[in-house]
């Protein structure tokens, strides 16, 4: 039986762990995150449509029941309807059962494509996007070279819900560094609350070797975050996030203590389990147990 095909390494988001990962682009649109490796090694192009479609009737081969299917690579929602409208379709004909597409996405893919387009997307079955904040605040956007400002994101959010399309955020904690540790906090606080998504995922940043962002921090321009800081960060964020209903999750490999929850009702409860881990300064994970 033929296999599926997939080029580099595999990034998905964790809560696509038993999803079908079908990949439509190679690599990431943007690709200028300082912070950021994951695609570095590819160059971006978008896969023969014939090849994604092939992929799937190979994937029905393959499996049984199949309920969530993710489309990759990083931003693939940069692909054009013609595309789109043809892979949903295929997946409609193909697996019946599947109740949830989804895949990465930036503010400018979301911002380049039309109402009208959006809610076709959601029409076919894409049923959520992951969105990158990273970052509420523009000056550490412009430093780790994003690509977008926040009030992008939140407008890129906004069409998202107005289609019908759920939306799930990240933000990376300690992306403002000592230097912006205070304003990195508040903001991303302040626009995921006029983002309004279903999910919340807080990652804390691990300074790659060959990024950007660590030849910065040879420089001397960036200092990173002590773990008791990150946890005052986590803190911070959630005081100044106004989100009812998210559910809000930092229970990625890389953050020092996992927590999880629905907001703005389990809000107490986390701040208090970062106080009580910050007085114990105990239940956190060691950086030799940390990963992305």
């Amino acid at each position: 039986m033929e296999m599926i095909r997939y080029e580099g390494d595999v990034y998905r988001p964790p809560s696509e762990a038993n999803s079908l990962i079908i990949q439509a682009t190679v690599g990431c649109s943007g690709n200028t995150c300082a912070f950021c490796k994951m695609y570095k090694a590819k160059k971006f192009r978008m896969r023969p449509l014939a090849d994604v479609l092939e992929d799937l009737r190979r994937a029905r081969g393959w499996f049984g029941r199949i309920e969530r299917i993710f489309i990759a690579d990083g931003d693939a929602l940069i692909l054009p309807m013609d595309r789109w409208t043809a892979i949903l379709a295929q997946i409609r004909t193909l697996f019946p059962e599947c109740r949830r597409v989804t895949c990465y996405a930036t503010p400018r893919s979301v911002l380049l494509k039309t109402p009208e387009e959006l809610r076709a997307l959601r029409a076919g079955g894409m049923a959520m996007a992951y969105v990158g904040l990273e970052s509420g605040s523009d000056t550490v956007l412009r430093f780790m070279s994003k690509g977008n400002t926040a009030a992008e994101a939140v407008e890129a959010a906004e069409k998202l819900h107005a289609a019908g399309i759920a939306v799930s955020v990240t933000a990376i904690n300690g992306l403002g560094g000592v230097e912006h540790f205070t304003e990195h906090a508040v903001e991303t606080g302040r626009v995921l609350s006029a983002m309004r998504p279903e999910y919340i995922g807080l990652l804390t940043l691990m300074v790659e070797p060959a990024t950007p962002l660590a030849d910065i921090v040879r420089r001397g321009a960036f200092t990173t975050l002590t773990a008791e800081e990150v946890l005052g960060e986590i803190r911070l964020i959630l005081q100044n996030c106004d989100c009812p209903g998210s559910v809000f999750r930092a229970n990625h490999a890389s953050n020092y203590l996992p927590l999880g929850g629905t907001l703005n009702e389990d809000r107490d409860r986390l701040i208090a389990r970062i106080d009580a881990a910050l007085a114990g300064k105990t239940g956190l994970r060691p950086d030799w147990l940390r990963a992305l």
